[in-house]
This record gives structure tokens, sequence and C-alpha cells, in this order.
């Protein structure tokens, strides 16, 4: 078997089922398989999996064991001769696994390649490519240097700035959501460190296999649609564990001095502190009005029953579409993609090509009764029952 994939879930029941579909298309044309490892979910995500992806083997575990262990043990199931770790609120477009397989085959010393990651608003997630964070990289980072001098490379190196986002590049460091490795190399390095609960454990393998002397790699030549934080509330257990995860990195890999430690600590605090805060719900505002795109014109009258405003109706076509009818829309109109005529790359792709435009986005995943997506990466996403 090429390919095991492995989604580790805990209470995100719909961006599960959005994700094991984009997952299954993107399988079509490769031998591989599906895991999916619930912690301990308290929704009804493992009866979900069960009714509509009865193929797919289901772990599932009484309790929440975390991101490393929940994976670990995914990963003791699988068979496949390379792993992707994917989280469950993501969507991969159906050519991902072909040209990330491609591409891994070709490297002579692979270690994890990762993906161009964006966001619900097709935004670039920088955290799709890093570099190891030694102390005065973390330094930069916590004090927000690379924001303030982002031309300065001794300022830039936590989000491997030299790398531009459209550029394939060898980095150190590639976030948890999506690694692809060869499931050799994952157990040569021991896999997850189960000492970390969640957080810094995509760092700490990635470090691994850099010090084993293999390459990873950033691969810009597909992208995944990631919408951040699903699976995590920003509260107090939130810093908490974040200041945790920060502290278990430094003791295993670095040696820093008792001053530039409590400087650390002290730094890692109002940083977990800032995005507690940049989690906190804010009131979003109501689009001025909805284009649905879709072959279903039926679709558009079901859906402004439900949302109780008009729902325009335009056609897909394509690129065409994208180039034309969406920029006349009013700024703040919400676009919903039918996922039953538009594929997820094709979905993946008007995110990026109309990001900052004003616009919000919502998916129909194929044949749910439901729209799903996210305004803002720092908060919890949408779910609408339409049907």
């Amino acid at each position: 078997m090429q390919l095991s994939v492995i989604i580790l879930n805990y209470n995100v029941r719909y961006f599960l089922e959005q994700c094991v579909l984009s997952v299954q298309k993107a399988l079509e044309n490769i031998e591989g398989e599906i895991i999916v490892v619930d912690n301990g979910s308290s929704d009804d995500s493992c009866t979900m999996m069960q009714t509509r992806f009865p193929e797919v083997k289901l772990i599932q575990n009484t309790e929440n064991l975390g991101f490393p262990k929940g994976n670990n043990i995914g990963v003791a199931a699988a068979k496949g001769e390379y792993l992707c770790i994917l989280n469950p609120d993501t969507i991969v477009a159906e050519d991902t696994f072909v040209k990330v397989l491609t591409f891994a085959k070709a490297q002579g010393n692979l270690g994890i390649v990762g993906v161009k990651l964006i966001d619900g608003s097709g935004n670039f997630l920088p955290e799709s490519k890093r570099c190891v964070p030694t102390p005065w990289v973390a330094f930069t980072k916590v004090m927000g240097l690379y924001r303030w001098f982002p031309s300065v490379s001794i300022f830039t190196k936590y989000y491997a700035q030299h790398l531009h986002p459209d550029q394939t590049g060898k980095v150190d460091i590639l976030v948890g959501a999506f690694m692809f490795l060869s499931r050799e190399l994952y157990l040569g390095v021991g896999g997850f460190d189960e000492n970390c609960f969640m957080y810094s454990d995509d760092i700490d393998l990635s470090y691994l296999v850099v010090q084993k002397g293999k390459d990873n790699f950033y691969f810009h030549e597909t992208t995944v649609l990631h919408y951040k934080g699903e699976s995590t509330i920003k509260d107090g257990a939130y810093m908490k564990r974040f200041q945790e995860a920060m502290r278990f990195i430094y003791q295993k890999h670095f040696r820093v001095s008792f001053f530039f430690e409590i400087f650390m600590q002290l730094g890692i605090f109002f940083f977990s502190l800032f995005k507690t805060l940049q989690g906190k719900s804010k009131n979003q505002k109501e689009p001025t009005g909805y284009l649905l795109c879709s072959s279903n014109e039926k679709l558009a009258n079901e859906l402004q029953l439900v949302l109780g405003k008009k729902v325009f109706f335009q056609p897909f076509e394509g690129e065409k579409m994208v180039n034309s009818c969406l920029f006349k829309r009013k700024h703040g109109t919400e676009i919903i993609l039918d996922n039953e005529d538009i594929s997820f790359k094709e979905c993946i792709a008007i995110l990026e090509s109309l990001k900052n435009q004003g616009f919000t986005f919502k998916i129909i995943p194929k044949s749910s009764n439901f729209l799903i997506g996210s305004n803002n990466n720092n908060e919890r996403g949408m779910i609408l029952k339409i049907r």
C-alpha cells in the first residue's frame, strides 16, 4: 500500500465529514487507506463515520489522549509505505496526494513534506514553513520582530521568510495539520513524543527528523485549506497547554541560561495570553447578500428559506466565473460553493483568487445537508444545516 492518511478527530464532526470526503477523492488513483482516530468525542463524530464512511477504519478512544498519542495509535494501525498526518479541519485538493507522492519519491534524502496552507478566507498561513525555534528565533517571534523588520533576515527565520509561499524548498519545521513522510522514518524517530499533549509536537517531530540528517521540504505546488483552530477553544486551558508545550521544547532540545529562561517564560505567557484574547468570539457581521455557485437553481430557493435573505444563483463556469461575475458583487457578499459541481481543488482556488476582496466563503460538501466555513482563523467556524 502506498499511503495511509491518519486523521485525529476531537469533536469536529462536520469538518471531519468534509475532510474525509476530500481525502477519498484525492485517493481515487492511489492505493491508500484512511484511518480516523477519535479522541473521545462527545458529538456524533463516530456515528457519522460509521454511517457515511463504513469502509474507513475508525479507532475510537474512550478519552482525549492528546495529539501525539492519538496519531501514534493511528500510525500503529497503518499499512502504507508513506503516511500523511492530517487535521480534520482541512480540505485537500483532488490531486494533492498524487503531487506530493511524486515529489517525495524524487527526493534522495526525504524527511517530511509540508504543503501550502490557506485559511477559510483564502489567506496564506505562515506556519506552513518555519525554522528551528532556537532561543533567538523564538525571541524574534514572541517580540514580533519578524513583522517590524520583514526584510532583515536575522528577524525573519521563525516563518522561514527567505522562502516565498509560492516557492518549494528546504525548511526545518512543518505544521502538524499536514505532514507527509515515510512510515519507516516516522517509526525510526519514535513518532510524536507522548510527553507533549499538543501544540509543539510537530516542532519536535520535525526537529528530530532534521537531527537525523534528513531534508524537510515545503512544497508549494498544491494548496490545502486549513480552517485552523476548530479542535481548540482558545481559553485558559489553551494558554496553559501552550505554555507547557513551549517549555517542553526548550527543556528537551535547548540549553539556555537561567535569566533567558525567565525572559522566555514571560514572553511565552504574554504571547499565549495574546493568542487567547485573539481567539475570543467577536460579533461577526452578517453578509450583505449571498451568491450560490451551483448547477442546481432550486438549491438557491432552499437556502433563501434557511438564510432569510435573497440568494442569487450563478451557474458555475470555472475561471470565467471567478474573473467576471463575482467581482461585480457587492462588498460583504457570502459566496456559497456547491461541491456537487465544484471540485475541492476549484473551491480552494476560488478562495485564493478572491481573498481580501470583501467576500466570505462557505462550502456545501457533496451529498451533505450543511454548509460550512470559517471567516476568521482565530474563531470557531460556522456550520448551518440546510436540509
